[in-house]
C-alpha cells in the first residue's frame, strides 16, 4: 500500500519532536521567568544603599581628571556586571539633612517637614526604610553619617528600626575625617588619630563586620554613609596629593562669572577672581582624592557581600546626598537650583537586568518605593512622593517609564531665597522668590544644548510653548499629595 507524504509514519514522528522540543523551549523560558520572580518571593533579597555626602555628579564617572573611583568606573564599564547608571538624577533639596530624610522615607522635604539642616529632629522616625524593614525581618545596620544634628537634646540613642547603628556625628568641619565624636549602639565615642581612625576607613569596616556577622537565614539592609567628599575635602593619607598636578579642565574664569538671566542673589554675589578660581580648582582635586577611600570601601563591601554567596541576590545602590558647586555662577556650596548642586550621581546594581544608561529624570524621593517594591514590602500603605524604579530593573529591561518632571525646590534661609522648580531629560525650569523665571535647554532640543545653564531661554518665543508646559508640571507636583506605593508584583 503506498503512504503519501502527509502520511508519512517519518514525517509525522519529526514533527510531533518538534512540537515536543517547542513546548520543552516554551516551559523553560516561564520556569525561568517565574524563578526570576519566585526568588524576590521565596528569599527576600538583601539592600545594600550607600549614601555619600557632597559628591558632584560629575565625579562618577569622572569627567575632568582621572577616575576619582576606579574601581567603581570599571565595574560601570563592564557590561556583564549590571550596573545600572541613571544620567539625569537630582535630589529634591540640595543639602544634606532634608536630602537623607527623604531618601528613608520617600517624601519630599515639604512633607517630611525637614527643609534645612536644623531640622532632621523633625523627622518621624517611627515610618522609615528601618522600621519598614526591620518589621518585616530585615536585619538592619546604619553605618555612617545620620541626620545633621543627631541626637538633638535627645542624648545618644538608637533610632526605631535599626537593630545595628553607628552614627557619625557632625558638630564641627573640623572633625569630618578625623578626631570626630560617633554613636556606637547608644554609647558616645570619639575616634583618635591613630591608624584606621580616619573617618571612611573605620565606617568601612564597622560596615564589613556588619556583612561578616549578619545572619544568613535571614535578609540584611545595610546603609553606608560616609561623610567623605564633604568639605574640609581630607583625603586619606595614601591619597593626598594623587591628582595634585594633574588638569582637571574646569570652567574658565568668564564662564563661571556668567550670571546673566540668574535671580538677584545669583547677581549680587561678588565675581571670582583669579587666585580664587585657582584655589577652587585645587579643592576639587582633593574632594576627587577623598573621593578615593570611598571607592576602596566600596570594593570591600562588595566583595564581602560576594564571599557570602549573596551578590547576584542584591540590590546596590550608591548615590549622593545632594552636588556641590566650585564657583559655576560664582556659587560655592549647595542649595543652589543649578546642575552642580541638584544633580548627583546614582548607579544601581540589580540582578535582575543587565547594564545600562537610564535618561529619564530621577529623584532621591524615588530611593524609598524602589527598596520597598524590590523587597515586596509596598502593600499600597505607604505614602509617598517617590516612584518606584523596578520596572526599569526588573526583567532584564532598562528603559524609560512615563514621567512629566522631577520637583527641586528650597524653602529659603538667611542667605538663599525660596526657589522651586523641575527638571526634565531637555529642560530645566526655575521659579525664584524675586519673580525671576530661569529656562535651560540642557540639551539643544530647540536650540543649541546648554549643559552649563549659561542662556536663560526664559521669555524666547521659541519655548513658549515648553515654559508653559513646566510651568503647569511644577504647579501640579507642588500641589500633589504622597500617594501609596503599589508593587508591580
Amino acid at each position: 500500500m503506498s503512504v503519501s507524504r502527509r502520511d508519512d509514519p517519518r514525517r509525522r514522528a519529526s514533527v510531533a519532536a518538534v512540537c515536543a522540543l517547542l513546548v520543552c523551549i516554551a516551559a523553560a523560558a516561564a520556569a525561568a521567568a517565574d524563578a526570576t520572580s519566585a526568588s524576590r518571593s521565596v528569599r527576600l533579597p538583601n539592600v545594600l544603599l550607600v549614601i555619600t555626602d557632597d559628591q558632584p555628579w560629575d565625579s562618577l564617572p569622572t569627567v575632568t581628571g582621572p577616575p576619582a573611583m576606579p574601581w567603581l568606573e570599571s565595574r560601570l564599564a563592564d557590561p556583564g556586571d549590571r550596573w545600572v547608571r541613571f544620567t539625569n538624577a537630582v535630589v529634591d533639596v540640595p543639602l544634606c539633612c532634608p536630602s537623607r530624610a527623604s531618601i528613608l522615607t520617600g517624601l519630599s522635604s515639604r512633607h517630611t517637614g525637614v527643609e534645612g539642616n536644623g531640622d532632621g529632629g523633625d523627622l518621624d522616625e517611627s515610618s522609615t526604610l528601618a522600621t519598614w524593614l526591620d518589621d518585616a525581618g530585615y536585619q538592619t545596620a546604619f553605618i555612617g553619617k545620620y541626620l545633621n544634628g543627631y541626637p538633638w537634646d535627645r542624648g545618644p540613642y538608637v533610632p526605631a528600626g535599626w537593630d545595628r547603628f553607628v552614627a557619625k556625628r557632625n558638630l564641627d568641619v573640623s572633625t569630618t575625617y578625623l578626631n570626630y565624636p560617633f554613636v556606637d549602639q547608644g554609647v558616645p565615642l570619639t575616634a583618635g588619630s591613630g591608624d584606621g581612625s580616619y573617618a571612611t576607613s573605620m565606617l568601612a569596616a564597622e560596615a564589613s563586620a556588619f556583612l561578616r556577622g549578619a545572619s544568613t537565614e535571614r535578609p540584611w539592609f545595610l546603609v553606608f554613609a560616609p561623610s567623605a567628599p564633604h568639605a574640609p575635602w581630607t583625603p586619606a593619607p595614601q591619597d593626598a596629593g594623587r591628582i595634585a598636578r594633574t588638569p582637571i579642565s574646569l570652567p574658565d574664569l568668564r564662564t563661571l562669572n556668567d550670571v546673566r538671566g540668574k535671580p538677584s542673589w545669583i547677581r549680587g554675589s561678588p565675581p571670582l577672581d583669579g587666585p580664587t578660581a585657582v584655589a577652587l580648582e585645587d579643592l576639587r582635586r582633593r574632594m576627587l582624592e577623598t573621593l578615593a577611600e570611598v571607592d576602596r570601601a566600596m570594593r570591600s563591601l562588595v566583595h564581602e557581600v560576594e564571599a557570602r554567596g549573596e551578590l547576584e541576590h542584591t540590590l546596590v545602590v550608591f548615590l549622593s546626598d545632594n552636588g556641590y558647586s566650585f564657583g559655576e555662577h560664582r556659587w560655592v556650596g549647595k542649595r543652589c537650583p543649578y546642575e552642580a548642586c541638584v544633580r548627583i550621581p546614582l548607579i544601581v546594581r540589580s540582578p535582575w537586568t543587565g547594564a545600562g544608561v537610564v535618561p529619564t529624570p530621577v529623584s532621591n524621593v524615588d530611593l524609598a518605593p524602589t527598596i520597598l517594591d524590590v523587597t515586596g514590602q509596598g502593600a499600597g500603605a505607604e505614602p509617598m512622593d517617590g516612584l518606584s524604579l523596578l520596572p526599569m530593573l526588573d526583567d532584564g529591561v532598562v528603559d524609560a517609564f512615563e514621567r512629566e518632571a522631577v520637583l527641586i525646590e528650597w524653602a529659603g534661609d538667611g542667605e538663599v531665597p525660596p526657589w522651586r522648580g523641575v527638571r526634565t531629560e531637555a529642560f530645566s525650569y526655575v521659579e525664584s522668590a524675586d519673580g525671576t523665571i530661569e529656562l535651560y535647554d540642557l540639551t539643544g532640543r530647540l536650540g543649541s544644548a546648554d549643559p552649563g545653564e549659561l542662556r536663560n531661554r526664559a521669555g524666547d518665543p521659541r519655548y513658549v510653548a515648553v515654559q508653559r508646559s513646566l510651568a503647569a508640571s511644577l504647579h501640579r507636583l507642588m500641589a500633589r499629595d504622597p500617594v501609596p506605593v503599589l508593587p508591580r508584583r
